[in-house]
């Protein structure tokens, strides 16, 4: 089965003028398929048209307002992030990328979690007459509160059986999955009707310096990008993660979305060169798994 392959634009573009024209004339010319975008509008669906590429998923603004102790707050960003999903859909968007972390980081996931079950039934109400799919992402949130829903499975089980809607799904990262110590495996099998999108992105457990600090941040010292100590993300196939199994299970599940690579990886985050030879490693590895 083949799956489109794509990069998640947000983490590689800057906002120089003309930075996000250059890169999806090169993402097209390396041979990805598709751009998970930072907004999509009709100027931004004219731009990734004009590359011949298709969009994985969009972003929206105003998630962590969902989650805000004000009310008012509350009700307004449910009309803002639900007006970003229409305008988008227009747009022929499918995917909608979001990440739950709360206004406030130091919200305690029980607190979250009730304002889920208050706001995202008329949120999944509104994707599901738009067509679309809420892709919930897995990143665990800043240290030291963790704060996001919905990166575990005991979240997870919750949030489906409180909003069952169809429309939420789930964006599948192994690398944070690994970070964390949860079989990334069993959750792909546990969730499999529930993956709306991927991500390509791995992570390595640093055994050494998981001694020293645990599964927590580091101290005393100043962890290198993209890492907090014992563990750091890594493109695909320099990380944990078994990619032949990942690639198995989205099969037989019969997954046929887009697979984006997520570039965090502090040997390939520097320079324009640097991000290039690190989408260009992670495309040969996907493309023995997923053409």
């Amino acid at each position: 089965m083949a799956n489109a392959l794509g990069v998640r634009l947000s983490n590689i573009i800057s906002k120089e003028p003309g930075d996000l024209e250059q890169w999806l004339v090169w993402i097209a010319g390396a041979g990805f398929d598709a751009v998970d975008v930072p907004e999509l509008t009709a100027e931004m669906k004219a731009k990734v048209d004009s590359a011949r590429l298709s969009v994985g998923s969009f972003d929206v603004a105003g998630v962590r307002g969902l989650f805000s102790k004000d009310a008012a707050k509350r009700r307004d960003n449910v009309a803002n992030v639900i007006a970003q999903m229409k305008s988008a859909a227009e747009s022929g968007g499918k995917v909608c990328f979001m990440c739950l972390v709360p206004e406030e980081a130091s919200m305690p996931r029980s607190e979250s979690f009730a304002l889920f079950k208050e706001v995202f039934p008329e949120v999944t109400a509104a994707a599901e007459q738009l067509g679309l799919k809420i892709v919930l992402e897995g990143y665990p949130g800043p240290a030291p509160f963790y704060p996001t829903l919905g990166c575990t499975p005991e979240t997870l089980r919750a949030m489906f059986a409180a909003v069952p809607s169809k429309a939420l799904c789930v964006n599948y990262d192994p690398s944070h999955l690994i970070r964390l110590g949860v079989d990334y495996i069993r959750f792909l099998r546990e969730f499999a009707d529930r993956v709306g999108h991927v991500h390509a992105k791995d992570c390595k457990i640093l055994q050494e310096d998981l001694y020293l600090y645990g599964r927590q941040k580091m101290a005393l010292g100043a962890p290198q990008k993209f890492s907090e100590g014992p563990w750091r993300y890594t493109i695909p196939g320099e990380g944990d993660a078994d990619w032949a199994s990942i690639a198995f299970e989205l099969q037989k599940a019969g997954y046929e979305g887009a697979i984006c690579v997520e570039l965090e990886d502090w040997r390939y985050s520097v320079t324009a060169e640097d991000k290039q030879r690190g989408l260009s490693h992670t495309l040969d590895l996907m493309r023995r798994y997923f053409r």
